[in-house]
């Protein structure tokens, strides 16, 4: 019964159903008058049912709603539900790293068009609210836990920006991760794919337009000589106007501009959008130069691929070393795939959390801290004007925060005592 479960019960009961609530916390105060089971989780209620609709939280794989499923009842999840209901065209963006901001970007462009845009999903509103608004397109951002209830979904256009290990310890595998990010490809009219990132393509289908940071003649490229992106070959965008930097946002802003131009969105509206944003909080986020030293806040980096985005789209313009900060719960990650990039690319590596020894063991110039007040002390005494302090976990926050929110505002609060 979070924000997600509260708007199904909304809608549900506008709409006429019998609603039932269920929620595993043992305490709580429902302002809906609707019966309501706390706790473990109620299966002679749940097979009694005619739907059940799941928030996104909680896992499809759960005893008890196995027990439905087999029992013949339809599982289904808030943007199925919404699927069913919506008229408006939909631009759907998912992928394991890189979905919040290409969502902000391209919402940005539509108003630059003059569009009036509404945002939802994965990101802000949850999406049945945004049903009771008119508008001419919605975007959103879809997580697997959300594309894996969901079978009729019809957007306009979607992309899924690239496919790296994520929440295996609830998918099981990568194989299986994959499959329901593609799903999202499943009953749309347009497909926009980053043509580098094969597990991110449509399986034997032909992209309307296609990404990336390697050359090709059609669709949006990259050229680093010019350090432009490229539409057909032609410089469409110089880099040096835009408020992003690195590698990775490059190909946001592609893919941006990609899923923008197939919605009919003019060339000056896409790039007005891409050059006026900053960026969102706590996804390389630059929150001091205190000393000449460059400290960055990508607590948002919650697997593995964003943190060797954010190391690998950094490194290229920094003067001095990298010092990296990161660990934190990894979700049953592979870590060695960071190794040959850590190796290369970071000067200290300072670990912390639940899985920061096994990271720690990665880099030969690492050291071990036990929170991130410790980590930036640390970080400080290592650094000298040129360098960049880069926090991107790789990892969850559960094991020590609230929320990767809470991490990266303790590190930036940190990080401005030290001028203090």
């Amino acid at each position: 019964m979070g924000l997600t479960g509260l708007s199904c019960v909304r809608f549900l009961l506008a709409k006429g159903a019998h609603v039932t609530a269920m929620d595993s916390r043992s305490e709580l105060t429902l302002s809906l008058d609707i019966p309501l089971f706390l706790g473990e989780l109620n299966i002679s209620k749940l097979t009694q049912a005619d739907l059940i609709v799941l928030s996104p939280g909680v896992d499809l794989n759960t005893p008890a709603i196995q027990n439905a499923l087999e029992s013949g009842v339809h599982v289904i999840g808030d943007i199925e539900l919404f699927a069913q209901f919506n008229t408006c065209p939909v631009i759907a963006i998912t992928g394991s790293n890189g979905k919040s901001t290409v969502t902000r970007l391209v919402v940005d462009m539509c108003k630059a068009a003059g569009k009036k845009v509404l945002m939802g999903g994965n990101i802000g509103v949850p999406v049945l609210d945004l049903l009771e608004q008119s508008a001419d397109v919605i975007v959103l951002e879809l997580s697997s836990f959300q594309l894996e209830t969901t079978y009729s979904f019809r957007p306009f256009v979607a992309t899924v920006l690239n496919i790296t290990e994520d929440h295996l310890d609830r998918h099981g595998d990568l194989s299986t991760y994959q499959k329901i990010k593609l799903k999202v490809y499943q009953h749309c009219q347009f497909m926009v794919c980053n043509r580098d990132d094969i597990l991110s393509y449509p399986v034997n289908a032909k992209a309307t337009i296609s990404y990336g940071l390697s050359k090709s003649a059609t669709g949006f490229s990259w050229d680093n000589t010019q350090a432009s992106i490229l539409y057909d070959g032609k410089v469409f965008l110089d880099s040096k106007s835009c408020l992003l930097v690195g590698a990775h946002n490059m190909l946001n802003i592609q893919a941006a501009a990609s899923l923008a131009k197939v919605f009919g969105l003019d060339d000056g509206s896409i790039r007005q959008g891409a050059q006026a944003f900053g960026g969102l909080a706590h996804r390389c986020q630059t929150v001091s130069k205190y000393n000449d030293v460059c400290w960055i806040n990508d607590s948002k980096a919650t697997n593995v691929g964003a943190t060797l985005a954010a190391i690998n789209g950094l490194v290229s313009n920094i003067q001095g070393k990298l010092i990296l900060i990161a660990g934190g719960d990894g979700k049953g990650a592979d870590f060695s795939v960071m190794q040959q990039c850590l190796t290369q690319s970071v000067g200290l590596l300072i670990t912390l959390g639940k899985d920061g020894d096994e990271i720690a063991r990665l880099h030969a110039n690492n050291v071990k801290v036990k929170s991130i007040e410790e980590a930036v002390e640390v970080a400080a005494k290592h650094s000298q004007a040129g360098d960049v302090v880069l926090l991107s976990p790789a990892c969850a926050s559960l094991d020590m925060f609230v929320s990767y929110q809470q991490r990266g505002e303790y590190f930036a609060q940190a990080v401005q005592e030290l001028a203090a």
